[in-house]
């Protein structure tokens, strides 16, 4: 029954985001202030989930300026983790096979995020140039899951270059979030699930690695978030063991 109520909740509330959303985003279509404003308002299905979520970010983190944001890609939970702690004119890397996605494709488009033809490997060629060119021309920020795809239950998945070439060719520093673990932590049919940590962690510098080093500034940035989400796992654990959350 709780099953139920939370799917009618959750549908009625994103139908009526998206629709209300896109009309809103009319006026100014494609500004990139949307999707953070947005990503907010998904984030606040996070209670009808049982989640609590508790979002950090280092101090004065409103002024590190453009960047490229990367964070763990866990499962589509992240819309109401993760999502709570976009910045301002910080938009999205997504399928272009989003668009077709009833309301929410429409809103996805109108409120700037950038779409890209993953099927199509000679166009995906040009993904880096896209992003690296929208990051100048509209004075953004970009969030790219570097692993690539949802890593559902399995860890931390390997990172492909793509998010740290980008970085090194804009000249921006990478941006780790980190959100502890929700694979197979949210029963829909139970009241309470729990923590979620989501984390911002200060700038990594990429001034410093050369255009020959960009796996190795993967790696780097990998390592950091993992022994971050680890931390991040213990201190949920300790808390919800103890009922401090």
């Amino acid at each position: 029954m709780l099953l139920i109520f939370r799917f009618i909740i959750v549908v009625l509330y994103s139908i009526l985001v998206c629709i209300l959303g896109s009309i809103y985003c009319l006026f100014s279509p494609r500004n990139p202030r949307h999707v953070a404003t947005f990503g907010h308002m998904f984030g606040r299905l996070a209670p009808v989930f049982g989640l609590k979520v508790e979002t950090r970010k280092p101090e004065g983190a409103e002024h590190y300026g453009n960047a490229i944001y990367i964070g763990n890609h866990q499962n589509n939970f992240d819309m109401v983790t993760a999502a709570k702690i976009v910045q301002p004119r910080t938009v999205t890397v997504g399928k272009k096979s989003l668009l077709w996605i009833p309301f929410f494709g429409q809103l996805y488009w109108l409120t700037g995020n950038l779409l890209i033809d993953r099927d199509n490997r000679a166009k995906a060629h040009g993904t880096i140039a896209q992003v690296v060119s929208q990051i100048r021309k509209r004075n953004i920020s970009v969030w790219m899951f570097p692993e690539g795809t949802r890593s559902r239950g399995r860890g931390l998945l390997p990172f492909k270059t793509g998010a740290f070439h980008a970085a090194l060719a804009a000249g921006v520093p990478v941006i780790p979030v980190c959100v502890s673990n929700t694979s197979n932590k949210i029963n829909m049919n139970r009241l309470k699930n729990g923590l979620v940590i989501v984390e911002m962690l200060p700038p990594i510098d990429t001034s410093a690695w050369g255009k020959d080093q960009v796996r190795d500034l993967a790696t780097h940035c990998r390592q950091v978030m993992e022994q971050k989400i680890a931390e991040l796992d213990k201190e949920v654990a300790e808390r919800e063991a103890s009922g401090n959350i």
